[in-house]
């Protein structure tokens, strides 16, 4: 049961909803495609919200603190999500987002679990519009609090050298535990860039995936950040984790289903310019008639449907198909 709580002001009041997350039918995954290793970059903000989605943003509160589960918080700002886990040696804190998303998150975080110690920071990727404003949750909590992140992450974050986004204190390769155990960092390759930690609480068999999934939206613009194949692997490894409910770091909570029809429009999407590729077809023309119209009610359809068909274009021309 997710109970949600709206609010306005930093220190109003909410009222609490108590609605269900959706069950979704299972949808059967496709089959594997053979892919040269291609993409690469570093993906840009995913906001601006465009179309009926704008709008929505629009009318919604800047922020949201929804309770997933029993001690575990999804804190939206804007079109952001973090992830708040209560544990037994404290509050961990997925995703500052921005220094202004962070001075509330504290406050939220101080809602929500009054006299619950910040244990740590964690860092979903190095990504500034997710990552930025640990400081800011430093300074309300405690300046020694560690930031943990997945390797790759530091060697940017160093290089960038921004005061609100400081480098990670712990770093880890594959996998990682907090919190004896109660909660899991796993790192399942590249996918929308070679640094991001998925988070797993086993207790209430949740996961938070941030950029390279999301339920019922389509990939970032033309995917200039991705990597394929191995954005397949990613979804594919992280189905391997035993989570029934995931948060993701855009847009509403999710299931297994929806991590499943994620993996199943990449591989139609490859599947659909592959054959406008091979039959010789420039880009333009792959845009004008690869119009993936079974996903045409998801998210972003009218705003990134095209641009998510030339970006595949060119990665599959860049992986030697149709040569």
């Amino acid at each position: 049961m997710i109970r949600k709580r709206t609010s306005v002001p930093i220190s109003g009041t909410s009222t609490p909803l108590m609605p269900r997350i959706p069950l979704f039918s299972l949808v059967a995954l496709g089959a594997s495609l053979s892919w040269v290793a291609c993409g690469g970059g570093e993906a840009p903000s995913d906001e601006p919200a465009g179309g009926a989605e704008a709008a929505a943003a629009d009318a919604a509160p800047q922020f949201e603190t929804t309770e997933v589960a029993e001690g575990v918080y999804q804190f939206r700002w804007g079109g952001h999500n973090g992830l708040f886990v209560v544990t037994s040696e404290g509050g961990f804190a997925f995703d500052p987002i921005s220094v202004e998303a962070a001075a509330t998150y504290a406050e939220e975080i101080r809602r929500v679990a009054p006299g619950v110690e910040l244990a740590a920071i964690v860092y979903s990727h190095h990504h500034a519009d997710h990552s930025t404003g640990a400081e800011v949750l430093r300074e309300a909590f405690g300046a020694d609090v560690p930031i943990y992140a997945h390797r790759n992450a530091d060697a940017p974050l160093r290089e960038a050298a921004n005061p609100d986004l400081p480098p990670p204190t712990d770093t880890f390769d594959d996998t990682m535990t907090l919190a004896g155990g109660e909660i899991e960092l796993h790192y399942l390759g590249r996918n929308n860039g070679d640094d991001i930690a998925v988070g797993f609480v086993p207790a209430h068999s949740l996961a938070f995936a941030v950029d390279f999934v999301a339920r019922d939206r389509f990939g970032y613009q033309d995917l200039s950040g991705f990597h394929f194949p191995d954005q397949f692997d990613a979804i594919e490894g992280l189905l391997e984790i035993p989570f029934e409910t995931i948060v993701f770091g855009h847009g509403p909570p999710g299931d297994r289903a929806a991590v499943e029809r994620q993996l199943t429009y990449y591989r139609d999407l490859d599947a659909a310019v592959r054959a406008a590729v091979e039959a010789g077809l420039g880009e333009d023309e792959t845009a004008e008639t690869v119009l993936m119209e079974d996903y045409s009610h998801w998210d972003r359809y009218d705003d990134w449907r095209e641009l998510n068909v030339r970006g595949m274009h060119r990665k599959l021309l860049a992986a030697g198909v149709g040569d």
